[in-house]
């Protein structure tokens, strides 16, 4: 029998990959979800999955959770700043419990990569590379859903504002990401590979277009000077601080840093990626359903982008 173990079992990302592994015939008992709050995984404790508290800045409630997990997917952190230690905390207490493999959700280019996120994804590799327990890490790219639960935004101001200029994004779904993570955990693939994930690359112009084919309204790509998209982030009610860091984001992307013309995402989940077109009208198709595309009137459209930029990488 082998145990499974999950981080940030009540996320997105977390919850979608708990769910594949039941999909893929894993007995719910032998999953574990590990949830700051386990209450907000409720729904899979209730499908029989072992939910365990775990605040990754408790190393000793991660040690208490990981007992017996054989295999982990170590989903990353979604506090910025805090990740290194929060990732440290969970790579100790796997070491101490016996797990067998860790398997990682770092970042695409990230050896590489001006991205103010790269670092501590750099860091948390040599902490797994000094470790003790076999590990892959898996060189996530973009969300798509960082662009398509903006719709609403997009389709009232008629625009997409950014500082990308024409760079090209490498997105995926998390439906995708996390099918490619189930598949890996359960794999024997050599240890310390990278796996460099992402879907086929479109610049924020090619964005505005899909919208466009896919609701009827004309949506255009507005792109500003990384000057002029930190001034409007603070008009919309951002601090400098995070506005610099939101746009230092953008001007990673007009680097290159969020593309890749790697496979590695087709050939793990033995077919292609979600295109951008059928990822546009999934999420058109469920806003509408669930009259989600007004955005809010106190949520200005550049502070929704930044909300969704700033979770990225991580897993709220």
């Amino acid at each position: 029998m082998t145990v499974y173990g999950v981080t940030g079992g009540s996320g997105a990302l977390g919850r979608l990959a708990v769910r594949e592994l039941l999909a893929r015939g894993v007995v719910a008992h032998e999953v574990v979800a590990l949830a700051r709050t386990p209450s907000k995984a409720a729904d899979l404790s209730a499908l029989g999955v072992q939910v365990r508290a775990a605040d990754y800045g408790d190393l000793r409630a991660q040690t208490a959770a990981l007992a017996g997990v054989d295999r982990l997917l170590l989903v990353s952190s979604s506090e910025a700043g805090r990740r290194v230690a929060h990732h440290a905390n969970v790579i100790e207490a796997a070491e101490k419990t016996g797990v067998s493999r860790i398997v990682y959700t770092s970042m695409l280019n990230v050896d590489g990569s001006t991205n103010p996120l790269a670092g501590e994804h750099r860091d948390t590799e040599a902490i797994l590379r000094a470790a003790a327990v076999p590990f892959v890490t898996l060189r996530n790219g973009w969300y798509t859903e960082n662009y398509t639960d903006q719709l609403g935004s997009y389709l009232e101001r008629g625009e997409i504002v950014g500082a990308a200029g024409t760079g090209a994004i490498s997105a995926a779904t998390r439906q995708d990401y996390a099918e490619a993570a189930v598949v890996i955990l359960s794999q024997d693939s050599d240890s310390a590979r990278a796996y460099e994930l992402g879907g086929p690359a479109f610049a924020l112009a090619e964005l505005a277009q899909v919208v466009h084919e896919v609701t009827g309204t004309p949506v255009a790509y507005r792109d500003l000077p990384t000057g002029e998209y930190v001034a409007a982030l603070q008009s919309a009610g951002m601090g400098e601080d995070t506005a610099r860091f939101v746009a230092a984001l953008d001007t990673s992307i007009a680097h290159g840093d969020l593309q890749t013309d790697s496979q590695d995402l087709a050939h793990v989940l033995g077919r292609p990626p979600t295109s951008l077109a059928d990822a546009v009208q999934d999420a058109y198709a469920g806003a509408a359903e669930n009259d989600r595309l007004a955005p809010s009137s106190s949520r200005p459209a550049e502070s929704s982008v930044a909300r969704a930029a700033l979770r990225s990488f991580g897993d709220l």
